[in-house]
C-alpha cells in the first residue's frame, strides 16, 4: 500500500529554517515507520538524515516524534501509525539543538547523565568473587534498569523545555537505579546532587514522561521514590 509521509527537515548549509518534505512510500501494514524511513533515504532522497542502530528497542538511537509524540522508529507498526493519521509526520526530539533533518545534538542530555555519576561507587576492596546481593535486594532497583537512553522521556517533558538546568527524566532513573543499589556506597553523593538546583523537585509530576517511555519504565514513581529517600532516610 502507498502511505504519504510528511518529514521535518532541516539544513543549516542550505536553508535558515526548517521545512517539510512530502514522501509517498509503497510499505506494508507490518512494516515499521523506520523502514519507511529508510526506504526514502535508499530510494527517494539519500540526503536525508537520521539516526539508527539495532531497530530492535534496544540502542534508543531512533526515538523521534512520529505522529506528534515521542516514539521509537523502529517500534512502531504502520497500522499503528495509520490509526492515527493518514499522513505520517515524523520530526525531530523537541528540546535539543537540531544538527540535520531528524538527527539532534545529545550532548547535553549525555552531560546531565553523567552528572549523576550512572555507575557502581564502592570504596572497599574488590572482593575475590562477585558482590552478592539477594534477589529482594535486586529488586528494590529493578524497575528502572530497562533504561536505553534514547531521551524519549526527557524530551517529552515541558519542564525539560522551560528549564535548561532540569536534569530530566532519564538522569535521574540513572541514579536512581545506583542509589537503591545495595552494593552502591555512592548514594549520597547522587543525593546531594539531586537536591540542587535542576533536580528532583524541578519535576512536575505531569507524567509525560511515563507514556513516552517505550521500556515501560514508571518515570514518576522512581522520581517519587529518590524524593523520599532524600526527605525521610538519612542513612
Amino acid at each position: 500500500m502507498q502511505v504519504q509521509f510528511k518529514l521535518k527537515r532541516f539544513n543549516s548549509e542550505t536553508n535558515a529554517k526548517a521545512y517539510w518534505s512530502d514522501h509517498t512510500v509503497e510499505i506494508e501494514p507490518t512494516d515499521r515507520v523506520l523502514d519507511a524511513l529508510n526506504f526514502i533515504k535508499w530510494n527517494l532522497d539519500p540526503t536525508l538524515a537520521y539516526r539508527r542502530s539495532c531497530a530492535h528497542g534496544i540502542c534508543g538511537s531512533d526515538a523521534l516524534v512520529i505522529n506528534g509524540r515521542n516514539r521509537l522508529a523502529c517500534k512502531f507498526l504502520m497500522k499503528q501509525a495509520l490509526k492515527e493519521s493518514k499522513v505520517i509526520t515524523v520530526e525531530p526530539l523537541r528540546g535539543f539543538p537540531v544538527l540535520k533533518d531528524l538527527v539532534v545534538d545529545m550532548e547535553g542530555f549525555f552531560a546531565k547523565y553523567r552528572a549523576v555519576k550512572p555507575y557502581l561507587i564502592n570504596h572497599e576492596r574488590e572482593p575475590e568473587k562477585e558482590r552478592a546481593q539477594s534477589a529482594e535486594q535486586h529488586a528494590r532497583f529493578d524497575f528502572t534498569t530497562p533504561c536505553i537512553l534514547c531521551a524519549a522521556c526527557t524530551t517529552s517533558c515541558p519542564t525539560f523545555w522551560a528549564d535548561k538546568e532540569y536534569l530530566g527524566p532519564a538522569a535521574i532513573v540513572q541514579a536512581h537505579r545506583f542509589i537503591f543499589d545495595s552494593r552502591d556506597q555512592g548514594g549520597q553523593e547522587r543525593l546531594a546532587i539531586l537536591a540542587d538546583s535542576g533536580g528532583v523537585f524541578t519535576c512536575r509530576s505531569i507524567f509525560n514522561c511515563v507514556e513516552a517511555c517505550p521500556r515501560g519504565i514508571d518515570i514518576t514513581r522512581a522520581i517519587y521514590e529518590v524524593r523520599q529517600k532524600m526527605l525521610f532516610d538519612k542513612t
